[in-house]
């Protein structure tokens, strides 16, 4: 399967804005791109100013996938899925998860799939999002944020991936705050250097500008390089 896993260090870390990015850049250049999220929570909170993660992959994905196409399971509570899952009396099969994840990739040249929350957020008591990204077999990128904490976060999560056989391409650090913030600076040379993975920086982005955004990132190397 041809495609990236995008996993974040934490909740709310811009790992849905991240993976529209990569949507919209490969769908730019000509690539047949689907998407995928396994579960999305949270659907009963205000809106911010995006859309929500499975309706912001679809409206950037061309396969004619619709928003349900791309999250299969969609929870109100802004919860972890098998919590979530729990309050809404059902279960959660993973496998059903793996199967809604290929059948989605087939239709296309390259799958881009987002995690929920962090690499270790429990799909179900037994299934980890990692365990989901080493079933599909995709090469992972981390989203992280720029600011102080971002160190232990990123390097904690890349050490869970690899020790579990994921392979890490690159980490993207988002919202990047520019020039001139020296932490920020110091955070991305500093989890370059002892995670020994590359860390790109993806700018404050619109929905309008999501592919221009993405094709400043090292696509070739994330994707195909694996």
């Amino acid at each position: 399967m041809r495609g990236v896993f995008v996993a974040g260090t934490d909740t709310g870390v811009g790992k849905s804005v991240l993976a529209a990015s990569v949507c919209a850049a490969l769908v730019e250049r000509g690539e047949r791109v689907a998407a995928f999220k396994p579960v999305v929570t949270g659907l009963d909170g205000e809106r911010g100013e995006w859309p929500a993660d499975h309706e912001l992959l679809a409206s950037v994905a061309n396969v004619g996938q619709s928003p349900t196409d791309v999250a299969p399971l969609r929870f109100g509570p802004p919860a972890s899925p098998h919590y979530a899952a729990e309050l809404a009396g059902t279960s959660i099969e993973p496998s059903e998860l793996v199967a809604a994840a290929r059948q989605a990739a087939q239709s296309a040249d390259a799958l881009i799939c987002e995690g929920v929350g962090g690499l270790l957020v429990p799909i179900t008591a037994g299934y980890l999002v990692r365990d989901l990204a080493l079933d599909l077999k995709l090469p992972l990128v981390v989203a992280a944020r720029p600011a102080l904490g971002s160190i232990n976060h990123t390097l904690l999560t890349i050490e869970a991936a690899r020790a579990a056989g994921l392979g890490v391409v690159g980490v993207v650090m988002t919202p990047w705050p520019g020039n001139g913030d020296g932490v920020a600076d110091s955070n991305r040379k500093t989890v370059e250097l002892i995670g020994r993975v590359r860390v790109s920086r993806l700018p404050p982005v619109t929905q309008e500008t999501l592919a221009e955004a993405g094709a400043e990132l090292p696509l070739d190397e994330w994707v195909d390089g694996w």
